[in-house]
């Protein structure tokens, strides 16, 4: 209020005053801006800058008056000039910045010529040698989107997408996709499969590879409708001698665990869908005569020419346990990789192999489908693997859904034949016909709704043999038990192991009692090695899942409840066979040795499993003495796994492993053929003599396992496992034929 005041009086007195003040109230202007920007300056100078001199430039025409702008610039500079200046950042791009980081669209997209397929612009996402690439037409944008998605939400960068059409590149670029021009042309319409333009994207692919082959990258090519669902690159990298590792559309499983197919027993063609390769002068090889062939012939169906090549010449086996195989020329080393667990559209949506073998599936590719390009996104949304925008989540007009009734006589009762499968769809249909009709009527989107999909409400620890222990490790396996910290971070920490089980042993032949215990002999033999390990390193066994062919239960009985719907085999729990409360009983020491912690097979995935213990991990690839870097020594390879000879004895295995104790788990490939057992040599790493270790630890293992109920016709009717089978020539699993006969095997 002052200053304008005297500013109204300075107006009506004489003008020598009024310069005078005009003089000084400018003065005090510049002199404010001034401590201003030397003030901001030290604080955010390029900010402030910026929009000073942005501001400055719009308020001034060019030329005119730039000696207060240069002076402000000065004194900035002057007043920063003792900073420590960090490196300006590299502008970043479409292949470098984050993915779906969407590009300024007051700019420019680059021109085409910036998009062609280079070692360079593949250089840029790249990492630990390895490229994933994908690529399509405009039709297919929505599965591109998907599958980026999937690879980002699993913490993966190192991924291209390959654009067939501009349209398409366009509309990436402008979404901060990784894009490249295939320079291909291509409609932008879904061709439909087994048109000649569908053949003349399969001929891309192949150039696509032999192009990128020679930038000395490895690759991972897709096609886009197949998702992933786990980061496949460190299940590469266990087999790194693999010139091509391919899927296939073997449908029947030829391994039960996570290890390659058994190449003699895959009888489906290898798929194209999902493969890798290394680039090998092999494999360049290969890439290069499958080129060849399909650019002489283009009524050659792509997987078709790869398959005729591959097989040219097939075997014998690189060695004894990778799985790898000699194709092709004889020198091409090439892998199958597991169906149940890069899976087909029949093992992932149909069979799902992988739940029923208790693995953990690292993509689905939507073969063995019916409905063309609609059909493959439709069982996608099912599985909830789809990504599509919010307005498919909230149609006009709201949803309308219900619930199929189904007779269980139309469901489980009788043979299942062709007859009895149109009884039960033509059930379900009829309801479906009613419920299009409503939807039609009430102008709403029908939510189709799948049978015997349930949530349950609770679980009851009931049919167990282990007293509260039992019912404790049952919740714990199933990660329904609640424990404080330190039960996730043991003292000397896990070990771990992967059991091996033939295909013959889980799969082939009737359930019977004879199966059932062969079965469980060869997962008991296993675990009696690992629980000898983790004897001898101190360490807590992660025991592994248990399969079993029948049942347990306190009367006879057929093999499972008749009427039920136990699948066998199945994932049975741990009391099923060993006696849970007496392995984490307290047992004196001196009369059966050390004390063995044990785990729930699951608890390695247990959200309450500390990050110290996720992140201090080592896996333990067993070797055949003799072979490449099979040594005893504890240098672990370029993947951060230690190659350890089999056949080790405890000295060995003291030595090598007393060099990781801090690592909180060290998971073994495999156990079989690993220890050579305790012996009656002591040492200075482990001054007791073996030899009595040895006997107190069959004595506390001898009492780890149980009995199977019941036989039918026959009292008693339990039969007693034992852990020591395999050193009692012609044992059978027979029940105890007297009264003198029945009592534990120790």
């Amino acid at each position: 209020m002052a200053l304008t005041k005297g500013f109204e009086d300075v107006v009506h007195s004489r003008p020598l005053f009024l310069t005078i003040y005009t003089v000084v109230v400018v003065g005090i202007v510049v002199s404010s801006l001034y401590i201003f920007s030397a003030f901001y300056s030290n604080n955010n100078p390029s900010s402030f800058l910026s929009s000073f001199s942005s501001s400055s430039s719009s308020s001034s025409p060019s030329g005119e008056e730039p000696h207060l702008t240069d002076q402000i610039l000065n004194v900035s500079q002057s007043k920063t000039m003792h900073a420590v200046s960090s490196p300006a950042p590299e502008p970043q791009n479409v292949w470098t910045r984050p993915t779906f980081d969407v590009p300024p669209h007051n700019k420019k997209m680059p021109p085409m010529e910036s998009f062609r397929l280079t070692k360079e612009l593949v250089q840029q996402r790249v990492k630990d040698n390895i490229i994933i690439v994908t690529f399509g037409n405009y039709a297919f944008m929505d599965f591109i989107l998907t599958w980026v998605k999937h690879l980002t939400e699993l913490g993966l960068t190192n991924y291209l997408v390959g654009a067939m059409d501009t349209k398409l590149l366009e509309a990436l670029y402008w979404k901060g996709l990784p894009v490249f021009d295939m320079g291909s042309h291509m409609s932008t319409i879904d061709v439909g499969w087994g048109s000649p333009t569908f053949h003349k994207m399969g001929r891309e692919k192949v150039i696509l590879i032999n192009s990128m082959l020679p930038f000395g990258y490895e690759l991972l090519m897709c096609d886009t409708d197949m998702v992933w669902l786990k980061n496949p690159l460190p299940y590469i990298a266990h087999y790194p001698e693999a010139d091509v590792l391919t899927s296939s559309d073997q449908v029947v499983p030829t391994v039960v665990d996570d290890s390659l197919e058994v190449w003699q027993e895959v009888g489906a063609a290898y798929n194209i869908g999902i493969f890798h390769w290394r680039p090998t002068e092999s494999a360049k090889k290969l890439a290069k005569e499958w080129k060849e062939l399909l650019l002489a012939d283009e009524k050659i169906w792509d997987q078709t020419g790869f398959n005729d090549i591959v097989h040219r010449q097939l075997g014998p086996s690189v060695d004894d346990e990778s799985g790898l195989v000699y194709a092709y020329d004889g020198n091409l080393k090439l892998g199958i990789l597991p169906a149940s667990i890069f899976c087909s559209g029949h093992t992932y949506f149909v069979q799902a192999m992988h739940q029923q073998l208790r693995l953990e599936p690292y993509a689905v590719h939507t073969t063995f489908q019916y409905a063309g390009t609609a059909g493959k996104r439709h069982r996608l949304r099912e599985a909830m693997l789809f990504y599509d925008p919010p307005e498919y989540y909230n149609p006009p007009g709201g949803f309308l859904s219900f619930k199929p009734s189904i007779p269980k006589s139309l469901l489980l009762i009788g043979n299942h034949t062709i007859g009895s499968h149109f009884t039960l769809i033509n059930y379900q249909m009829k309801q479906i016909r009613t419920a299009l009709a409503i939807a039609s009527l009430l102008n709403r989107t029908l939510a189709m709704h799948q049978q015997l999909r349930l949530e349950p409400y609770a679980v009851h620890t009931t049919f167990q043999y282990a007293g509260t222990a039992g019912k404790r490790h049952r919740l714990r396996e199933a990660m329904l038990f609640y424990d404080p910290p330190e039960y996730y971070n043991p003292p000397g920490g896990f070990l771990s192991f992967k059991p091996s089980i033939p295909k013959s042993l889980l799969l082939i032949g009737n359930h019977t009692i004879g199966s059932h215990f062969t079965l469980i002999n060869y997962q008991m033999k296993q675990i009696r090695t690992a629980l000898a390990i983790a004897s001898l390193l101190n360490r807590t066994l992660v025991m592994p899942p248990l399969w079993c062919r029948i049942d347990r239960l306190w009367f006879p009985h057929p093999g499972v409840l008749e009427g039920s719907i136990t699948r066998q085999p199945f994932l049975c729990p741990l009391d099923h066979v060993f006696e849970v409360d007496v392995m984490l009983r307290e047992l004196p020491e001196e009369e059966f040795g050390p004390k063995i912690d044990i785990r729930e097979y699951s608890i390695l995935e247990n959200s309450a499993l500390p990050a110290e213990v996720k992140k201090s991990w080592l896996n333990v690839q067993l070797c055949k003495k003799g072979t490449k870097d099979c040594n005893a020594s504890n240098n672990t390879t370029v993947g951060g796994a230690l190659k350890f000879p089999k056949h080790s004895n405890e000295e060995t295995f003291i030595e090598i492993f007393s060099s990781f104790k801090h690592v909180k788990v060290i998971q073994l490939s495999s156990v079989q053929d690993a220890f050579t057992g305790f012996t009656d040599k002591a040492s200075p790493l482990c001054p007791f003599p073996f030899k009595e270790r040895e006997q107190s630890f069959r004595k506390r293992v001898k009492h780890y396992v149980g009995i199977w109920c019941c036989v039918l016709d026959h009292t008693p009717g339990h039969i007693y496992y034992d852990m020591y089978w395999d050193e009692k020539p012609g044992w059978k699993p027979i029940p105890p034929q007297t009264s003198a006969d029945d009592h534990p095997p120790w």
